[in-house]
């Protein structure tokens, strides 16, 4: 257990340490900026980072991997504060915690099995494509002024894109000369001091929103405990809960890939309830995991809990006890933060692989970040890539049928042998393969070498043996395995009394 404890929390204790830190810089005007998007003080999201980080780093099935407020959880929070308030909200909170630690019992996390490789890249490249544009709105020349509540839109603020280049110029070059500090981290002190020492009139911090200046403590929803409170909470609780679960299962595969290990998504499951759970009870919003920020813990040499666990109680130590100089911080830094995560997580060779790849997962790729980039919702995008590889799938399995025949000695008797899956996909072609005009006196079914899978396929046999009988024409099925004997028994008309009237709905 002591060795287990090692190598989950201090196997990597300084590059934890100094990722932990980088992320948490990273986390702060995201945090600020997904508050504003739920309609919400920007202590709300920020108090949810901290919770849902620290809780995750504990009993989260995925070390290594980054949880908080996001942007994709604020989204759904909107009627909800617009129509009700916080206090809704923070029961919702509390709610949606308590269904995805159902969900987690119930082994949902079982699901991400029809996740194709092909909607995971999708879902990846689309997320690196919103992480850039994104970042646009702070490089289209932003100049904060004394006096101006509102930014002054400018056509080219120099400032700003001379930060951001440098930012990245040191986040690229200084790994080649050295990689004991994160390159992420330097990007962000070197711009801030460049900006304060200079004084160069930048978006920063502090201009996303005010800091809180104190820690968090319990709060319990004030709110009536009945069921018209439930009628209103309960469908924004069960979006939260199957948006974070989505989002989340589809980070720990992607962060399991980057790390080459392998993640416990039921114990995760239940973790980001626990964590939902803690930010509702300590005045945060609903959250769960952060691709963005966790491939920046990634490449920043985070690889343990320690450095989720280290953002989290940063970030809420540097906006309480250091507001005053982490609101200096430049937000070009940041976008330069930002801008490197959004390269490294696009998956370059999905481009490249295009020509090369089955058309039908090309489709899926494509298709899921089309419907993520136009709706800003990565659930809806990773559902449309399900669905389509589900169909795709169900389309080439159904090709997979072949029924050949041959007429045996005396002429009056057809053995047609069927080979491959009969379901509702491949129903209309085994229909389609026999001749019920052939004048025989016996048809023989031969389904050694066949598997029928629904009731569609059973209602194909129907017709089939009753069309024939219809005609006179004697027929016997040979060859059902156990699995398809079942169906036939329980679901078939064809060997039941009257089955022609029962087969025409008479």
């Amino acid at each position: 257990m002591l060795n287990a404890l090692k190598k989950t929390w201090f196997a990597n204790l300084r590059g934890d340490l100094l990722a932990g830190i980088v992320v948490a810089l990273a986390l702060i005007p995201e945090a600020i900026a997904f508050s504003i998007i739920a309609g919400v003080d920007p202590k709300v999201g920020l108090y949810a980072s901290f919770c849902i980080a620290v809780v995750t780093a504990f009993i989260g099935g995925r070390p290594g991997m980054i949880s908080a407020a996001t942007g994709a959880m604020a989204l759904l929070m909107v009627v909800l504060v617009r129509d009700h308030g916080l206090e809704y909200l923070l029961a919702a909170t509390l709610l949606t915690g308590v269904l995805q630690i159902i969900m987690g019992y119930l082994r949902v996390d079982v699901l991400m099995r029809f996740v194709s490789r092909s909607v995971v890249t999708g879902f990846v490249n689309a997320l690196a494509i919103l992480i850039f544009l994104a970042q646009l709105p702070e490089l289209a020349g932003v100049s904060w002024q004394e006096g101006h509540v509102l930014p002054q839109i400018t056509l080219m603020s120099w400032p700003v894109y001379a930060l951001a280049a440098g930012g990245l110029a040191i986040i690229y070059l200084l790994p080649l000369m050295t990689r004991s500090v994160p390159s992420p981290l330097i990007c962000i002190i070197v711009c801030t001091a460049i900006a304060i020492y200079f004084g160069i009139d930048v978006r920063t911090v502090g201009d996303m929103g005010e800091l809180p200046n104190s820690l968090p403590v319990f709060l319990f929803p004030d709110m009536p405990l009945n069921v018209e409170t439930l009628k209103i909470i309960f469908p924004v609780s069960m979006s939260l809960a199957v948006v974070g679960l989505l989002e989340s299962m589809m980070t720990a595969t992607i962060v399991d890939d980057l790390t080459d290990t392998n993640s416990d998504k039921r114990r995760e499951c239940k973790a980001q309830g626990a964590a939902n759970i803690a930010s509702g009870l300590m005045g945060g919003m609903a959250g769960c995991a952060m691709i963005g920020q966790s491939v920046i813990n990634v490449q920043s040499g985070g690889r343990g809990r320690l450095s989720c666990l280290m953002a989290g109680v940063c970030l809420l130590l540097m906006v309480v006890f250091l507001g005053d100089w982490v609101a200096r911080i430049p937000m070009a830094a940041l976008v330069a933060v930002m801008i490197m995560v959004s390269i490294g997580t696009f998956s370059w060779s999905s481009i490249t692989s295009l020509h090369s790849h089955p058309f039908s997962s090309s489709v899926v790729m494509l298709a899921t970040v089309a419907v993520v980039v136009a709706t800003h919702n990565l659930a809806l995008g990773v559902m449309v890539g399900v669905l389509l590889s589900g169909i795709f799938f169900a389309h080439k399995v159904g090709q997979i049928l072949y029924i050949g025949s041959e007429l045996e000695e005396g002429g009056d008797t057809r053995r047609y042998q069927v080979t491959g899956q009969v379901f509702f996909s491949s129903a209309e072609a085994f229909v389609g393969a026999f001749d019920f005009r052939e004048a025989l006196s016996k048809v023989v079914i031969d389904l050694h070498r066949a598997h029928f899978w629904d009731i569609t396929a059973i209602s194909a046999l129907d017709k089939v043996v009753v069309k024939f009988r219809r005609d006179g024409t004697e027929v016997e099925i040979t060859g059902l395995n156990e699995a398809s004997a079942t169906l036939v028994d329980r679901f078939a008309v064809h060997n039941k009394p009257d089955a022609i009237e029962r087969l025409m709905g008479h």
